[in-house]
């Protein structure tokens, strides 16, 4: 476990520049010689804290230490809660768990308050105090994340991560959010969630920007490496730590070299290669070497081991197990020494908050004692005042009871009306669609009796051909005879079905045969009620949406309703004389993701904007008295709630309406 938290420690900081060329540590070191005042002195000491952070923990400390006074001499309150918050990521990276923690929540304190903006210095271009207070915030809950994979505490662990990570988005950290991706890559490894871990993988590869190769992605390759590893991928976890390699040597950077040296030494014992494995294992010692990393000299030491073990060299393969399990012996001691401590330091901290709790509660119990008292004779007065009004409360109660009876059967009785009145609107348009077919019935059957006179008479003549030809003729006619009959027999189910109770149940039903239905008949219904009426109708239906479970019945009122309205609206403008004026109503299904949207649109004169919250409201209605319920865009907008959607207007006065029915199937 520990090694995976040191690996994130060294690699996903934002501030690790460990192989810096020694000219840069000239310079650093020149900076602060030739410091001219508090603030360029401070700005130094923190360059070569940063600098020395993964190679030299105790430099690293020292110059913290000295900047981090001056940052509160200053009053620059975000640059303090960027020291503090440097200093618990070093104090992590060593295994000092209780002083990381008290670091962190010093600077934790300093970057949740948003008065600490008020104190900043030297801001990049184009960033503000919020952003940078936030950015520092994004970094310390990454670096306390770090700190809880430590010390086994994985659900902290990742919620740390993913608060730091939802930090980042706002400001628009990538580099950042990268580094937050690999480390819940690594998280979820640890938890045994290889797919997951796996994910954020390769989102932090996806997110690499084009030819710029960063400090980390090596440590990325590592991760995809390990999943594959224990995944039993060999091949691509072998693939992964050669590109991780490269990367890091190319980068210079010692540890994520050392720990890709480790990794390589690992899989190929795997691959039962174990000349391969001493070779990367001895270039993984050198480099832990060279940069002080014990845990990291103890894992080669152990892969030191199982390879002589492989080629039989067991004096060799015991003398390196016993380095490794002296070294890992003193690791693991001070390792549960600042481990306990921690678990010390958190205990403190809960008896701290429960004394606190006591306290208020005991001060709650002393006001509750107070207010009881206080309040007793008021009750006792009160309770005199209740008896006797107690018989005057259950008759009214009674009688509110039944008013809300009565109401609730005022209520059925006005949706039933609304219902027959829909029923009304369609009756004349559902009358024109029925005479259609039936004119047809009516005409085939002339016709066909007339064929079979003639039949007759060609059979008695003895023209077979022609009689026969002729029965074709009649037979064509009896199918189209049928085909009508069932379009009629259709259009009276249609108004059955619209006619009875839903019974509630979602049923597969084509949405643009069932728009198309209703927007004749509603258009034909209108026309028996004002002949000289005329609008152009324009449709344009997705037929990709298929077939969808609605209640028919139910989605089919809405649709007469918003139809009937619009047709309603560009009448009414029409009938205003207006010069130029065509009526146009429009109609179009479309399906959006996991939406369906029906759209009826009018270019009427539109609903004014004093009334427009109030639409949706039963009984509110612009029509004349007698014209409408004022219940139909009401009962309209419950229906298409109940089916999970929603309903809404896009409205201009004197231009027209658009009403939106948005469904999830």
């Amino acid at each position: 476990m520990k090694q995976f938290i040191v690996f994130l420690l060294l690699l996903s900081s934002a501030y690790v520049n460990a192989q810096a060329p020694k000219d840069q540590l000239a310079k650093l070191h020149s900076a602060l010689e030739n410091a001219a005042n508090d603030t360029i002195r401070m700005d130094a000491y923190f360059n070569l804290a940063i600098h020395y952070n993964a190679t030299n923990n105790d430099s690293a400390l020292y110059y913290l230490a000295l900047c981090l006074p001056i940052s509160q001499k200053l009053n620059l309150k975000l640059i303090e809660a960027h020291i503090l918050e440097n200093k618990g990521y070093v104090l992590t990276g060593i295994g000092n768990y209780p002083k990381a923690l008290e670091s962190f929540l010093k600077s934790q304190k300093i970057a949740e308050d948003p008065a600490s903006e008020k104190y900043v210095w030297n801001l990049p271009s184009g960033q503000t105090p919020r952003e940078a207070r936030l950015q520092t915030l994004a970094y310390l809950y990454q670096t306390m994340g770090h700190l809880y994979g430590a010390t086994n505490n994985p659900d902290k662990q990742i919620a740390s991560y993913l608060k730091s990570k939802e930090i980042a988005e706002s400001t628009q950290k990538a580099g950042l959010i990268r580094t937050i991706n690999m480390n819940l890559g690594w998280a979820y490894f640890n938890l045994n969630r290889l797919d997951t871990a796996l994910l954020y993988a390769q989102i932090a590869l996806d997110s690499l920007p084009k030819n710029d190769i960063g400090k980390y992605t090596g440590g990325i390759y590592g991760l995809v490496g390990t999943i594959y590893q224990k995944k039993g991928n060999y091949k691509k976890a072998l693939n992964a730590y050669k590109t991780g390699l490269e990367l890091n040597t190319e980068q210079n950077n010692l540890y994520g070299l050392s720990r890709s040296c480790i990794s390589l030494s690992r899989i190929y014992l795997l691959l039962n290669k174990p000349d391969s494995s001493l070779f990367y294992a001895y270039k993984g010692l050198k480099t832990c070497k060279i940069a002080g990393i014990l845990d990291g000299m103890a894992d080669v030491y152990n892969s030191l081991s199982s390879a002589y073990s492989k080629l039989n060299k067991t004096d060799s393969a015991f003398a390196y197990l016993k380095l490794a399990s002296s070294l890992s012996d003193s690791l693991n001691v001070v390792e549960r020494k600042n481990l306990t401590s921690y678990q010390n330091l958190g205990f403190d901290e809960q008896i701290r908050l429960r004394e606190l709790e006591e306290e208020k509660a005991s001060y709650q119990n002393k006001i509750r004692t107070n207010t009881l008292m206080g309040s007793l004779f008021t009750l006792l007065v009160i309770a005199f005042f209740l008896f006797r009004n107690n018989r005057h409360k259950q008759k009214a109660k009674q009688r509110i009871e039944a008013a809300y009876d009565q109401l609730k059967s005022t209520q059925s009785q006005l949706i039933q009306s609304e219902k027959m009145a829909s029923l009304g609107e369609l009756t004349a348009g559902i009358a024109h669609e029925i005479q259609n077919p039936l004119n047809f019935v009516n005409n085939f059957s002339e016709v066909s009796n007339e064929l079979i006179d003639e039949m007759i008479d060609e059979f008695q003549k003895g023209n077979n051909k022609d009689a026969f030809e002729i029965a074709d003729d009649i037979k064509q006619n009896l199918e189209k005879i049928n085909h009508h009959g069932k379009r009629a027999d259709a259009i009276v189910k249609g108004m059955l079905q619209h006619s009875r109770s839903s019974s509630g149940v979602k049923e597969a039903t084509d949405i643009n045969a069932l728009c198309d239905e209703y927007l004749r008949l509603s258009y034909h219904g209108l026309r028996a009620k004002d002949k000289d009426f005329k609008a152009t109708i324009k449709t344009d239906f997705d037929y990709s949406i298929g077939i969808i479970n609605i209640i028919p019945q139910n989605i089919g009122r809405v649709v007469l309703n918003l139809l009937t309205n619009a047709f309603y609206a560009v009448n009414e403008k029409k009938n205003s004389n207006i010069e130029g004026y065509e009526p146009v109503v429009s109609m179009s299904t479309k399906k959006i993701a996991d939406k369906v949207e029906i759209k009826v649109a009018d270019n009427g004169n539109g609903i004014p904007q004093k009334v427009l919250d109030k639409i949706f409201q039963p009984f509110f209605t612009t029509k004349p008295t007698g014209q409408g319920t004022g219940l139909g865009l009401s009962l309209s907008y419950d229906i298409i709630k109940a089916h999970g959607g929603e309903l809404k207007v896009v409205t201009l006065e004197n231009e027209g309406s658009e009403f939106i029915i948005s469904i999830h199937v």
